[in-house]
């Protein structure tokens, strides 16, 4: 007896050191989300891994690195069988997070996947295992107990812990796997919903932007280097004169392709986070209806009361690939009840937050002049620059001004975007979702062309400080070197707060690289 608790005991160090090897706990969580499916994956990152996947599998060595394998996966504590499924071993530091990685792909019932999970947090049985596998991170269970089963030792299996929000991909980032740029690319992708955001997304993913901005940093770091090496070297000959004309050139032109990059019209942020669209217009014209008919379900409350909606009601849509936050809003006018007067304020605020707005007219009631037309809008909605379809509502009941009222549509050369439309049958449904898709693709322009588009507010804000920094050196440029330095710095700081990647030994490799200071 005592000489089997001295084995234990020395079983148990060893699982520890083992699985603790490589520094840090070893992570766990279910990848493929909540909810029951026919596959969920589970997924562990840290150095015990390796002993986790042979404690479930019962095997002395993990399968073959990225190759899948079949089989059973047992539960360490009972030796009952929980499943047979798919294992994949990732050894670090070719993995997601740059450790020691395993999944184990099992059907997706909850039963299933909470025994798993039990599996990798909980304890074994009291009774003591015999004797202990060539590891040392498990024990052999008696034939009597499951033949044979392995089991995890110190209560549980060792140095496992369940997995924090973002842990692996953090670990991921840590490890050089991923900068910042990229984290937020993953996460876009997790939540795109419609093309043109998966499309972006996967760019940012795989590094395009961070690449940009890395570039900005390594010329910023090469200029600096410059600059400083002219400080300190330039008595002693060893540096030209004209490095610092070159270091200026090379700080106009960033300020200058920072400064087009920020002026993109947010078309990343408009296409990560939706188009916000408005539809406003008076009351009773039609502006709940068509909300429900672009949304294909009853989202709002359609009456023919006058003043029905009276806070904002909100749908997002895909409308050819884009993403659209439709909001419908109250009717525009001077109302006396205090509720509805609360609601024209929040539809007048909404408009002025607008990226796109639907106006909606009552097609029976509104003039047949361009200019007449052109009126009866600038009435409705304050002077903006905020793109605009014009919608005529209740064509369907007009009977011989229809020609005139397309006519006056077609020849309003200051009109925007203008739709003869009806909620009730349909009429010009297909047109104004063209219309619509081709102010999105305007707004957002397509992820795939040109350079890589801003995505965040936190890019703008550090881009913005980025070029304050360098416009402030080309004024501290004439008077002190010393505080033209420290301008760079800065903007090369905030480029770096971008992407995660802030270093100082950087400039020193540069210096020593491009002039031979010892000569």
């Amino acid at each position: 007896m005592a000489l089997r608790r001295a084995l234990g005991a020395a079983g148990r160090r060893w699982a520890r050191r083992l699985c603790s090897a490589a520094g840090g706990d070893t992570i766990f969580a279910v990848s493929s989300g909540q909810g029951r499916c026919a596959v969920a994956v589970i997924r562990t990152s840290g150095p015990g891994s390796c002993g986790a996947l042979r404690c479930l599998t019962g095997r002395r060595e993990p399968p073959p690195p990225r190759l899948l394998a079949l089989r059973r996966i047992r539960d360490p504590a009972t030796a009952e069988t929980l499943d047979r499924g798919l294992v994949v071993w990732f050894p670090g530091p070719h993995s997601f997070t740059g450790e020691d990685c395993a999944e184990l792909h099992v059907h997706g019932g909850p039963a299933v996947v909470s025994g798993v999970l039990r599996a990798l947090g909980e304890a074994p049985s009291s009774s003591p295992p015999l004797w202990s596998c060539p590891s040392g991170c498990c024990w052999r269970v008696p034939p009597a107990w499951g033949g044979g089963l392995t089991v995890g030792l110190a209560g549980r299996l060792p140095g496992l812990r369940p997995a924090e929000p973002g842990e692996f991909t953090r670990r991921a980032f840590r490890r050089g796997k991923l900068d910042l740029t990229a984290v937020e690319g993953l996460g876009d992708l997790i939540r795109a919903e419609t093309e043109a955001q998966r499309r972006q997304a996967l760019r940012q993913m795989e590094g395009e932007l961070g690449r940009l901005y890395q570039r900005w940093s390594e010329t910023l770091t090469q200029a600096l280097a410059h600059l400083e090496a002219y400080i300190d070297f330039s008595e002693d000959d060893n540096v030209e004169e004209e490095v610092l004309s070159q270091v200026d050139a090379t700080v106009r032109a960033l300020e200058q392709e920072i400064g087009a990059h920020l002026q993109d019209g947010r078309r990343g942020e408009l296409l990560r986070g939706g188009v916000h669209t408005v539809i406003a217009g008076p009351p009773n014209v039609g502006k709940s209806s068509l909300l429900n008919l672009l949304c294909q379900r009853p989202a709002a409350i359609v009456s023919p009361v006058a003043g029905t909606t009276r806070d904002v009601v909100e749908v997002a849509l895909n409308v050819g690939g884009y993403p659209l936050v439709l909001s419908d809003t109250a009717g525009l006018r001077d109302a006396t009840d205090p509720v509805e007067q609360e609601g024209v304020s929040r539809a007048r605020d909404r408009l002025q937050q607008a990226d796109l707005v639907l106006a909606v007219l009552d097609a029976t009631a509104v003039p047949t002049e361009p200019a007449a037309l052109g009126a009866a809008l600038g009435s409705l909605l304050p002077p903006t620059s905020t793109p605009c379809i014009l919608v005529l509502n209740k064509a369907d009941l007009l009977r011989g001004g229809q020609g005139a009222l397309h006519d006056a549509c077609t020849r309003g050369d200051t009109l925007p975007p203008t739709i003869l439309f009806s909620c009730k049958t349909g009429e010009g449904l297909d047109h104004l979702l063209e219309l619509l898709a081709r102010q999105l693709a305007q707004l957002c322009g397509d992820p795939l062309a040109g350079s890589p588009s801003l995505t965040q507010s936190r890019h703008s804000l550090h881009l913005g400080d980025c070029v304050a920094a360098l416009v402030r050196y080309g004024r501290e440029r004439r008077w002190d070197l010393g505080l033209a330095a420290e301008q760079l710095r800065l903007a090369r700081r905030h480029l770096g707060r971008i992407t995660g990647h802030v270093g100082a030994e950087d400039v020193l490799d540069i210096i020593f690289r491009d002039f031979c200071v010892g000569k």
